[in-house]
């Protein structure tokens, strides 16, 4: 896409590819599963206009490597913390969707001085003193997934289906995700490594509560939170901020109406405004 610098960075264990655009600030965006840094292609360019955006693709996915471990957030947090240094970002804003939301938040907590402000959007905490980040299993896919082995053996060619019933009940519309973007969306997905690596974030899960745990009985963030929930189908509503708040002093937001799970595509220009009145504060 114009307007959009692709980079690779090899950190040893793994190699991430991340995309850049504008010059400022730093604002770092992380994605989620099953997505890539091409989930904020609509919220970039503006972004650009008034920042420098970094948008990496998580350890496993898009087009960065797929390590066999390490897919906890704790260590994906420290992967994306490794690319900063090396960028010589010291202080920025993050902003985390899905599984970047978790990443993003292990960020904050390990290196509170260099997140000045946290936008965490559609996800819940896990560890955050909640009864269950899987809603009590209507989230079904969560223990789906933490199966060893069995997912990518009934899903391994075809991915179509199974990750096309993601893309088109979890927003708002079918069609919130159009046939061109999932197209690059399993352009990555039917990656060898791709499904195991996706699937390892959820295997993590049990390790993710353990750390968090520990952070949360430690301390709680003291930046600004900005956390939003996405009010229709699968969106978590109003759980997102109720997840912040264990695990923050400062945090604010809301819902998003008409929109499901997909925030950064359904409503980019309402998540738009929110972010930049966020940043300006």
């Amino acid at each position: 896409m114009t307007g959009f610098d692709h980079h690779y960075a090899d950190l040893g264990d793994v190699r991430l590819h991340y995309v850049t655009a504008g010059e400022g600030f730093p604002v770092v965006l992380l994605h989620g599963w099953p997505q890539s840094w091409y989930e904020w292609r609509h919220i970039m360019p503006e972004l650009a206009k008034s920042y420098r955006v970094i948008a990496p693709d998580l350890r496993g996915l898009g087009d960065s490597s797929r390590p066999a471990d390490g897919y906890d957030k704790k260590t994906v947090g420290g992967d994306i913390w490794r690319l900063l240094q090396r960028l010589g970002v010291d202080r920025f804003f993050l902003v985390g969707h899905d599984w970047g939301g978790p990443t993003a938040y292990s960020i904050a907590a390990a290196h509170p001085e260099a997140v000045v402000k946290l936008a965490v959007l559609d996800v819940a905490i896990p560890g955050d003193g909640s009864a269950n980040i899987s809603q009590g299993g209507r989230r079904w896919h969560h223990a789906f997934h933490q199966t060893l082995d069995m997912p990518e053996a009934l899903i391994a060619g075809r991915e179509d289906i199974y990750l096309g019933w993601f893309y088109r009940t979890y927003g708002a519309r079918p069609d919130a995700i159009p046939p061109a973007d999932v197209a690059e969306y399993l352009r990555t997905y039917t990656q060898p490594g791709a499904l195991r690596a996706g699937f390892s974030y959820y295997r993590a899960i049990a390790r993710d509560i353990e750390d968090n745990q520990a952070i949360a009985a430690r301390f709680k963030l003291p930046m600004p939170v900005l956390a939003l929930g996405g009010g229709s189908s699968w969106g978590r509503g109003a759980e997102v901020v109720e997840s912040l708040r264990r695990l923050a002093t400062d945090v604010r937001g809301g819902v998003i109406a008409d929109c499901g799970h997909w925030m950064p595509e359904e409503q980019p220009a309402e998540l738009l405004r929110h972010l930049s009145a966020f940043f300006r504060e």
